[in-house]
């Protein structure tokens, strides 16, 4: 067996070896077509012996539900892997997160809920990533955006599952962001007209993008990314948030929950939380 991969060099390595790097590239490289004569060349084995591998490992990741491998043939052919994640294992995440959201300690002054442990937690936001992306794998989508600052983390894990960039919409002039577009919203919170601002260069023009947020109140917020994509003469995805605040009056907004809080009792500490509709078909 022959190894030399020190410098980026090819190397020869044995089927099984072979099928782990080959696993681990396309789990790092999520809907990207990838040729065969990509991995051919860098292991120095036959074309055949790689399509033997894909065969494998689709049905491995396929069986346990870690995603699907799609083969395209044809001169431009080659394999895309889309990440998943079982219908079993992604309600047992949202009802673990339910029950920690349901804590009463996490209940802030002027009826706000603490997230932040929850939203900078690596593997929680992991697995929200690939719920999400689940959730929308229907759907085209080309950039995800957020607005500053705690949907940020949110945004960019689900981004990654997705591979596609991620944009962040900030409610003040940055004067590295350079030129910006900017529109004028309703804040759900304080009823009051705010404004947010986008640079020019963080999304191009005809994009379908997905509205990522950590928790949904009036819905100002989400309204006001939503008039920034018409500016940028992009598209509306769909729209998902980490959850909901269920006695919220909002109108016209459709959106993908994974929790939702039924009730916020601030005198009697207690916070009522369900599992949101992002498992609805």
């Amino acid at each position: 067996m022959k190894k030399n991969n020190k410098n980026g060099e090819n190397m020869k390595l044995r089927r099984s070896d072979r099928m782990v790097v080959i696993s681990n590239y396309l789990l790092n490289h999520p809907y990207e077509l990838t040729s065969l004569n990509t991995f051919a060349e860098k292991y120095e084995s036959a074309k055949s012996s790689i399509s033997e591998d894909i065969v494998i490992i689709k049905r491995a990741f396929e069986e346990i539900e870690i995603g699907s491998i799609e083969t395209i043939t044809g001169a431009g052919g080659g394999v895309i892997f889309t990440p998943s994640i079982s219908d079993r294992e992604s309600r047992e995440i949202v009802e673990g997160l339910r029950d920690q959201l349901s804590e009463s300690s996490r209940i802030l002054p002027g009826g706000y809920i603490y997230l932040s442990d929850l939203l900078s937690t690596p593997s929680i936001l992991n697995s929200i990533g690939r719920i999400i992306a689940k959730a929308f794998r229907d759907q085209k989508i080309d950039a995800v955006m957020t607005v500053a600052t705690k949907g940020v983390p949110l945004a960019n894990a689900v981004a990654n599952t997705l591979n596609v960039p991620f944009v962040i919409v900030r409610r003040d002039l940055k004067i590295t962001e350079g030129s910006t577009v900017s529109v004028n919203y309703v804040s759900g919170s304080s009823d009051r007209i705010e404004k947010m601002f986008l640079s020019k260069r963080s999304l191009k023009a005809g994009s379908r993008v997905l509205i990522v947020d950590d928790f949904l109140k009036g819905g100002g917020t989400i309204n006001g990314m939503i008039s920034l994509l018409a500016e940028f003469e992009s598209e509306l995805a769909g729209v998902a948030v980490f959850a909901d605040n269920a006695q919220e009056k909002r109108e016209h907004l459709s959106y993908k929950s994974l929790l939702k809080v039924t009730n916020i009792d601030v005198k009697e500490n207690k916070i009522d939380v369900e599992v949101g509709n992002i498992f609805d078909k």
